[in-house]
């Protein structure tokens, strides 16, 4: 699988993550003539190699004719009719009009008004545009399969914009990155911009540590403000190690306790936050322990950026004065989660896939037993029926 990491060690901008793809292989010609099929003009991308803190970079710069040089403002539905119309293909355009409608309904949220009566400020102008549809061609172009992301750094203090002086993180970039890693440092000034928070929380797929894959390109995109630390954008390119019959190869943290002296109430509600905290799975197992002390063996299986969290957790909520950690290589199949019309209603159903084959279908649960109790009929009878749908759908 081809992925692209970001590393938004100085958080991102639509231009920044533009010119990382482009300095990362994206040809110039193609970028172009794609972006050709958008029907704009009056304008040309120019990038440039600059130097940010000693370290190259590209800086994808849109540069205008002067008598265009300011866009009229524009609603969602003009950028939506813009793409709509384009020549681009299917796929681009529903990524692009992803993006401008995340962002949208961010700004939407922040200013108490409905999604159409959003003015795109200083996201509204042909440049943003370009920069939004330029990075979705970018990655397509690059044969990029997955996108993934580091937590995103924010920057700190104010910036004056068109609703005045903010906060930075600005009321919309926070508004886009709810539910994300972000951490904020010293530096002064508006690191991540709306739209680069809109591109990558769109598009990524997961957040967190560089995952194991060999890399291929590397790409470092420029902004155009200088802080403490190099204003530039880094994506890393390549392929994601595959077993040998082509199943997922990444790496968990296994986080392990032994517990003797806790009322077993208590495991549900530790079992039943370890997931909220975003394990992956947790299991308990009866041990034999010092003393011939029955005991539980509690296993969490969690993403290796989870560990500080999860960690704390059974600390203060558990009887527990220590833990074992360790990081572990996982074979996973490739899986996705579909739904499937059933006479019952819509069911989730979990389809597991190696390449393009179909290995098996396997029933949401919690859809099933949903059904199963709204309306008294038996799980079995839920489940079996989902599986008939979902088996007949997709070939099994």
């Amino acid at each position: 699988m081809r992925i692209a990491y970001f590393d938004c060690f100085s958080g991102a901008g639509g231009d920044m993550i533009l010119g990382s793809l482009l300095d990362a292989g994206l040809p110039l010609n193609v970028l172009c003539s794609e972006l050709d099929k958008l029907g704009l003009d009056h304008y040309q991308i120019e990038p440039k190699q600059v130097l940010k803190r000693g370290l190259r970079a590209t800086q994808a710069v849109v540069a205008f004719e002067s008598h265009h040089d300011r866009p009229h403002q524009r609603h969602l539905s003009d950028i939506k009719q813009i793409i709509h119309e384009s020549g681009l293909a299917s796929s681009i355009k529903e990524q692009s009009i992803a993006v401008f409608t995340r962002l949208a309904q961010a700004e939407a949220r922040v200013h108490q008004v409905s999604v159409e009566e959003v003015h795109f400020h200083e996201v509204g102008a042909m440049d943003a545009i370009i920069d939004v549809v330029g990075s979705v061609v970018g990655l397509a172009s690059l044969k990029i399969e997955r996108v993934l992301c580091s937590p995103l750094h924010l920057g700190s203090g104010t910036i004056e914009c068109a609703h005045g002086i903010l906060p930075v993180p600005s009321p919309a970039t926070a508004e886009l990155v709810r539910g994300k890693p972000v951490y904020a440092t010293e530096v002064k000034g508006e690191l991540l911009t709306p739209t680069g928070a809109a591109i990558l929380t769109t598009l990524a797929s997961d957040f967190g540590p560089m995952p194991a894959f060999r890399v291929s390109a590397i790409g470092y995109g420029a902004g155009t403000s200088d802080f403490q630390i190099p204003n530039l954008l880094r994506v890393m390119i390549g392929d994601k190690e595959e077993c040998a019959l082509g199943h997922e190869i990444d790496r968990v943290a296994i986080i392990e306790t032994n517990i003797d002296d806790m009322n077993p109430q208590i495991y549900e509600y530790v079992m039943d936050h370890l997931f909220r905290l975003g394990a992956l799975d947790a299991f308990l197992i009866p041990v034999h322990m010092k003393k011939n002390r029955p005991g539980t063996l509690v296993t969490v299986i969690c993403p290796p950026e989870s560990v500080t969290r999860l960690s704390d957790f059974l600390i203060r909520e558990t009887t527990t004065i220590g833990l074992r950690w360790r990081i572990d290589n996982r074979i996973k199949a490739s899986r996705a989660l579909e739904t499937v019309n059933t006479k019952y209603g819509e069911i989730r159903v979990k389809v597991i896939r190696l390449g393009e084959q179909v290995l098996k279908v396997s029933p949401e649960y919690d859809d099933c037993r949903c059904i199963s109790q709204d309306k008294s009929i038996p799980l079995r009878d839920v489940m079996d029926e989902a599986l008939r749908v979902g088996s007949t759908r997709f070939g099994v």
